[in-house]
């Protein structure tokens, strides 16, 4: 298999996540609104799951969140991070370091495998789904969140504007994510049935650039980009992309928005109890009737009336 392309440092994550893990509590709501919406979709699968995998378990909110629902009688908690880890680690939900590019688990352990806002930092993402399909039980459920495309556009948007206003150009210094478009596809290319993506809009306003940066070092998402700028950026380069931020993208009272895109992953393990899509040409009535229309071969184009 070729290696894929490295856009992250995977290291740089990890020592992101070190450092936020002592003050999460602070930081960590996003993690927090977007796990419920997780656990509440686990509610409406009418199944079981005695062992499951926590992907990414940061302090342990998951494990707080899902509490007895999916009938969960064993949940391994795993991070990149070795403090995260440590904080999360509970006797009945035990935790270990792990990363999410070269999972350690054996083929057909685990009955469902959820991962909650994690996902977006790895830089072979199809290769993460299929050992995470590989590590899933014959009809186990993967249930994932993560950050889209359009994530935090506005603070990117802003830091450009402010370094080519500055130097004349720019580098790039927020990272970029999936594109929902693209989700379903790459479920289906893991070899996941039943692939299915969808996604959520979450705005949520800050007093300024500076609140929205801090929040971000917080709670461990600051950019791991490889090819970030080496050195330090300088307090110039923000504080001209606060005023940016500020001057397009700040509502009547003077609060800025900050968007994140939320990209939902659903998929089953293949079984040969699941549904099959019917065969071409099987459909026992036509779309056209369905549809009240008139159907016509393809390339016929419609006359008018």
């Amino acid at each position: 298999m070729n290696d894929p392309i490295r856009v992250f440092d995977r290291r740089r994550v990890a020592r992101h996540r070190d450092r936020a893990a002592a003050g999460l509590d602070a930081h960590g709501f996003l993690f927090e609104t977007i796990g419920e919406r997780l656990a509440d979709r686990l509610d409406d699968v009418r199944r079981r799951f005695p062992l499951a995998l926590d992907l990414g378990c940061h302090d342990g909110i998951l494990r707080r969140l899902i509490g007895d629902r999916g009938g969960i009688e064993t949940l391994i908690q795993s991070d990149l991070s070795e403090r995260f880890a440590r904080a999360s680690s509970m006797p009945d939900a035990p935790a270990l370091v792990a990363d999410e590019e070269a999972l350690p688990f054996a083929a057909g352990t685990f009955d469902l495998v959820l991962s909650n806002l994690s996902l977006h930092w790895v830089n072979d993402l199809p290769g993460a789904l299929l050992q995470i399909r590989h590590a899933l039980k014959p009809d186990g459920l993967f249930l994932a969140t993560l950050f889209g495309s359009e994530t935090l556009g506005e603070l990117r948007w802003s830091l450009l504007a402010a370094e080519s206003a500055l130097s004349g150009g720019a580098h790039q210094r927020v990272a970029p994510f999936a594109d929902l478009r693209d989700a379903a596809g790459l479920l289906q290319r893991a070899g996941f049935a039943l692939p299915v993506a969808d996604s959520d809009t979450i705005t949520v306003t800050y007093e300024n650039a500076f609140r929205l940066m801090a929040d971000l070092r917080g709670m461990g998402e600051q950019s791991p980009l490889l090819d970030a700028p080496r050195g330090l950026a300088s307090r110039r380069l923000f504080a001209e992309a606060a005023r940016h931020y500020a001057e397009r993208h700040a509502d009547p009272d003077g609060r800025i928005r900050a968007t994140f895109r939320v990209v939902f992953l659903t998929g089953w393990a293949p079984h040969e109890s699941q549904q099959k899509p019917l065969r071409p040409g099987s459909a026992q009535a036509r779309l056209a009737e369905a549809l009240d229309t008139e159907e016509r071969p393809a390339g016929d184009k419609a006359r008018p009336r």
